[in-house]
């Protein structure tokens, strides 16, 4: 434990130099304001003039110092949310015989479809509870306005969400702790997808980081062995599968990036819970196919564990819901702190997962799985904010 402590010591130093080398975010005050205030409201509200950003009339100053309860509870909830997924995520991977069970697509694949029902429910209702949470009266949520050509557009953005989402439930289904070490090393594949096709690389202070990470998640794989010395151990699938999600987690956020800046599709689509859920219901979509193209002599079976699992129908919709749940509450804390506080944040989230899966599963961390860890999520937090803080530390530009 006392490498988990250390790594929360970490994490909220990092997080200090991240808001001292950014710019304060009038976000993290105190708001007082109507119920569709711009921090809580996620959809932009009918009627208005074409081109208008304000839903309604804007928040009252917030006074100088305050505190921002709703942003606190929507850090709180995203952490118990992506806690609870892992939880259920393993019960129902378990209730359908683990991850020799040749099922896990299917798991993966229903899991986006209770987002896709709830998504619908959502927008039948015109009704979005997901502020609440954050004390704050609920939002609109109407039905996009996308055009064909906008859902093609979006297609690109679903496909990666839904390679990437497979990928991390095969991950963590094969070893729920190393799974979350190489999850975690997701800025190496970015840094790579974004030079190579994107023509964007980071800049030297975060290649440096890089190595570290990926020499904690090595220092993570080893074991020692009986007769002394070390030798590579690990989970296969978790490092592959791992290895294929943060890749195509790093093509999304760039897809995503380059749809965001289409001239009016922001206004289309309505906010980004609309855009949330639209690209969770193409990942259910892409999914379908796949599922039964790999596993269909396999659904008879799937169904009849339905019926009578009681672990696998609470996993599964358990799952998909908060699945959904903390990926939109992670979505609203970066559109009120910005991509850097959100980042390190992010990241202190594997630590605290880390440590509640290995207490519910029993399975304790190996000395070089703590120290791995400890080293690849550390600069993992650094690579998040050392741009900043170079800048900060260099001084003014002449």
């Amino acid at each position: 434990m006392i490498q988990a402590r250390l790594l929360v010591a970490v994490t909220l130093a990092l997080a200090l130099g991240a808001e001292a080398a950014t710019p304060p975010r009038p976000a993290l005050a105190r708001s007082r304001g109507t119920a569709v205030d711009k921090g809580s409201q996620l959809v932009a509200a009918k009627g208005l003039p074409k081109g208008s950003s304000h839903v309604a009339a804007a928040p009252a100053p917030a006074s100088s110092g305050g505190f921002d309860i709703s942003l606190m509870l929507y850090f709180v909830f995203w952490y118990v949310g992506n806690a609870i997924y892992n939880l259920y995520n393993t019960m129902a991977l378990t209730a359908v015989g683990g991850k020799h069970s040749g099922l896990t697509m299917t798991v993966s694949t229903l899991q986006l479809g209770v987002c896709t029902i709830y998504a619908g429910l959502l927008w039948l209702s015109n009704f979005n509870p997901i502020t609440l949470l954050g004390l704050q009266k609920p939002g609109k949520m109407p039905l996009p306005e996308t055009t064909k050509a906008d859902i093609v557009d979006t297609l690109p953005v679903g496909f990666c969400a839904a390679a990437a989402h497979s990928a991390g439930v095969f991950c963590l289904g094969a070893d729920p702790l190393f799974g979350q070490i190489v999850k975690a090393g997701e800025p190496v594949l970015s840094a790579f997808v974004n030079t190579v096709f994107y023509g964007k690389p980071p800049s030297l202070a975060k290649v440096a980081c890089l190595f570290f990470i990926v020499g904690g998640v090595g220092f993570a794989s080893l074991k020692k062995k009986v007769g002394g010395g070390y030798g590579l151990k690990f989970d296969e699938r978790a490092l592959i599968f791992g290895l294929i999600g943060n890749s195509f987690a790093a093509f999304k956020g760039s897809e995503n990036k380059k749809l965001i800046v289409k001239p009016g599709l922001k206004d289309r689509m309505g906010g980004v819970a609309n855009q949330f859920a639209l690209t969770e219901v193409l990942g259910f979509l892409i999914s379908v196919p796949v599922m039964f193209a790999v596993e269909w002599k396999k659904f008879p079976a799937f169904l009849s564990m339905l019926k009578s699992s009681k672990e696998l129908q609470v996993g599964l919709l358990a799952s998909g819901m908060s699945f959904y749940i903390y990926n939109e509450l992670a979505t609203m804390t970066i559109k009120k702190t910005g991509a850097v506080t959100a980042s390190v944040a992010n990241t202190a989230k594997r630590v605290i997962v880390l440590v509640f899966m290995s207490a519910v599963t029993g399975k304790a961390l190996t000395q070089e799985q703590k120290i791995g860890a400890a080293i690849a999520i550390a600069f993992v937090m650094l690579y998040s904010v050392i741009d900043d803080l170079v800048k900060k530390f260099a001084g003014p530009s002449k």
